[in-house]
């Protein structure tokens, strides 16, 4: 939970306008989430941001093929009209007489799907031979990297998006090059059958060593890269140097191949951490927020409560051949940004460990897959929900799995407040359409109600907090009514300010509607 600054206690009042920024952002009829600050003014009261968690649900996915292992990962998982795809690393790890053991077969990229992104399936593919049958859903193994001496380790598959993108590139992976040392790119008609979409490395400056990925973002009209950095790292002759901590890295490009406005992430008030994967990615219901999931990395060391944690002799069998593959554990993280750069981290953990059990509390563990999806909900009659998956038995056992978690649509992060109450006011915005719906749940004796205010603060005739009847249940798209009704089409194109005043309620989203 997070508390943001607090002013302005009596909020019902009149405002200056010098006491605020003058711009003004048009907001349409977009969905606009409380993951950012960037349309707060200020909030008061009781009220919070709150950070919410994805709830565990089952298996999605278990690598217990000959060709898949301890090691299996970095999961890309997107819909596709009435598909789900998945796909990921399959790969063995174990580890005995002090060494880490890799060499059980190649690493593979395989390919799942679903018809609800619940219940997965391993298709036979028929595509590569693995021990003398084509029988398994491999789609990429080291044969196709002949050219670059490569494998298909590390890879991040996605749709592109663009409407000017070739039929026979339709589908696109970024897949880690070793030698050479950067990011391939491959392109496929069908998801299926891949091949070299350039020759050499599309990016060669970074680590590398977890999912690096890139889409096409339709708020700029061109595509993204995120990848695995160090702070400090450098170019030495032909070889990438790593330096100082671990970080992540963006660029944009018009056709993939050529990447500028290089930059390191910045966050607008997290300490610096080492950080493995990104995850970032526009969100489906408000596509101008990117979202990202990075995996945050502490070696710990040893303690008494290192060594009460799960598998402690497997631990210690890792921890001899490398001190930190025992004693470093991970964690999943959220952030939201709006211009692909400086993002609003969250500090608090959004996928904790979670229950001590076999297979959790490693180094490897929590890895989020790239990215949510939308899901039938749980609950017999309610909404949809968001899918998230995540790994578990990373390293431990005979197999890794790939665990499902749920979270409400847009459920990020809250306006919360408990029933002595609390307030939020926006910064000057415009929008367009009919209606004011919200994204919210209360309890039986609490709610929310809303004002539409000027740019100074003062509310406009018919549409004061004392004229919004609470709104209380818990919905998805609950429209607003004050006492003249719905209809907020006269404010619109005007400069307005909103004032959510919530009592034990969570408020998580509001869009204005046609």
């Amino acid at each position: 939970m997070i508390q943001v600054k607090t002013v302005f206690p009596l909020l019902h009042l009149a405002l200056p306008l010098s006491l605020f920024g003058a711009e003004v952002s048009d907001i349409g009829t977009r969905r606009e989430l409380f993951v950012d600050d960037a349309l707060i003014e200020s909030i008061s009261g009781n009220a919070r941001l709150q950070l919410h968690h994805p709830e565990p649900r089952g298996i999605a996915l278990e690598h217990d093929a000959a060709w898949e292992g301890t090691g299996s990962g970095y999961h890309s998982i997107f819909r596709d009209g009435e598909i789900y795809r998945m796909y990921y690393k399959a790969w063995h790890l174990d580890v005995g007489d002090g060494r880490v053991n890799t060499g059980r077969h190649p690493l593979f990229c395989c390919y799942a799907e679903s018809d609800d992104g619940i219940l997965w399936r391993k298709p036979v593919l028929g595509l590569v031979e693995f021990a003398g049958s084509k029988e398994n859903n491999i789609v990429l193994a080291p044969e196709a990297f002949e050219k670059v001496k490569s494998d298909p380790g590390h890879p991040a598959v996605f749709k592109d998006e663009n409407p000017a993108c070739a039929p026979g590139a339709k589908y696109k992976a970024i897949i880690r090059s070793e030698k050479p040392h950067g990011l391939l790119l491959f392109e496929s008609p069908d998801g299926f059958n891949w091949s070299l979409a350039h020759p050499e490395p599309v990016i060669t400056e970074g680590a590398f060593d977890s999912q690096n990925l890139a889409f096409y973002d339709p708020n700029i009209s061109a595509y993204r890269a995120y990848w695995r950095t160090f702070t400090g790292g450098r170019t030495d002759g032909e070889e990438w140097k790593p330096e100082g901590v671990r970080a992540i890295r963006t660029a944009v490009s018009k056709d993939l191949v050529n990447w500028e406005n290089w930059r390191d992430l910045s966050y607008t008030d997290s300490p610096e951490e080492e950080l493995y994967t990104n995850g970032v990615k526009p969100y489906h219901r408000a596509p101008h927020l990117l979202l990202g999931f990075p995996t945050r990395y502490l070696d710990r060391g040893w303690s008494e409560s290192m060594k009460s944690l799960p598998e402690k002799e497997h631990r210690e069998a890792r921890a001899a051949a490398s001190p930190r593959y025992g004693t470093a554990i991970t964690e999943g993280l959220f952030m939201a940004g709006r211009d692909g750069v400086t993002f609003k981290r969250w500090n608090e953990a959004f996928l904790r460990p979670g229950i001590e059990r076999d297979g959790t509390w490693n180094y490897g563990h929590q890895y989020l897959a790239w990215h949510a999806v939308e899901t039938k909900g749980t609950l017999e009659g309610a909404p949809n929900e968001l899918s998230f998956y995540a790994t578990e038995s990373y390293w431990t056992g005979k197999s890794s799995l790939l665990r499902r978690y749920a979270l409400r649509l847009d459920g990020f992060v809250s306006l919360n407040a408990p029933m002595s109450g609390g307030s939020l006011l926006t910064k000057p915005i415009r929008f367009s359409g009919r209606a004011l719906e919200l994204n919210f749940a209360s309890s039986a004796a609490g709610g929310i109600r809303v004002e539409i205010a000027d740019a100074e603060g003062r509310a406009f005739p018919g549409y004061a907090l004392d004229d919004c009847p609470p709104v209380f249940g818990d919905s998805h798209a609950r429209v607003v009514a004050w006492r003249g009704g719905t209809e907020v089409s006269a404010l619109a194109g005007k400069t307005v300010r909103l004032r959510f005043e919530v009592k034990d309620a969570d408020l998580y989203a509001y869009r204005f509607t046609e």
